[in-house]
């Protein structure tokens, strides 16, 4: 597990300097965050549970919620095949965990380590369709949440769903559905955790 880490943990070095500001995302925006999600959204499944989870590696590493993972058995389907993969981390508190894929060339999204918070800023989901309907993106506004480092969005994404800004780069991942929408977890938080189990003996 400790080799793989080191490898994450470059992908979530620039920190932004500013926020990216008010504006409602354009349809450009939401196509671009169609495109990511349909390439790098993968579904992560454990015995008891399953649900959507986002590449964040081109070595196979794939963010997620916590509740899709198992220490026992954890599969990623991708490519039309369910992959063995291994948990790096899984932190029940912030309810995220990331686990890797066998080594290999995946299509990872870009990603954005944002240190001011993403409160107040438009976020970009998308749903996947049923049946034979097309995925949909939709946009909500960050809120800031009770607990920290937690948003709120006002739009029920399911757990494990990544969450674009207007440039087309991962900032979150959703954690936890809610009654009025769902809870994310900014990258930045994500970010710390893999510093501190990086560190860890």
């Amino acid at each position: 597990m400790t080799p793989r880490l080191p490898a994450l943990l470059l992908l979530c070095v620039g920190l932004a300097a500013h926020a990216s500001g008010p504006d409602r995302p354009t349809r450009a925006d939401l196509q671009k965050a169609l495109e990511l999600h349909e390439r790098s959204v993968v579904r992560v499944v454990a015995p008891r549970r399953s649900g959507p989870g986002v590449i964040v590696g081109s070595g196979g590493q794939v963010l997620t919620a916590v509740d899709h993972v198992s220490l026992e058995t954890t599969e990623v389907e991708f490519g039309g095949k369910r992959l063995p993969a291994s948990v790096v981390l899984a932190n029940a508190y912030l309810k995220v965990a990331v686990i890797a894929a066998p080594s290999g060339t995946y299509p990872s999204v870009p990603v954005k380590v944002q240190a001011e918070g993403l409160a107040g800023q438009w976020l970009i989901g998308v749903v996947r369709g049923k049946g034979k309907r097309p995925a949909q993106p939709f946009t909500a506004v960050a809120k800031g949440a009770k607990e920290e480092p937690f948003v709120d969005l006002d739009l029920p994404f399911p757990p494990g769903s990544p969450l674009f800004d207007t440039q087309g780069r991962l900032v979150a991942v959703v954690v936890q559905r809610r009654a009025t929408g769902c809870r994310a977890l900014p990258l930045s938080a994500v970010k710390l955790q893999l510093a501190s189990a990086a560190g860890s003996p």
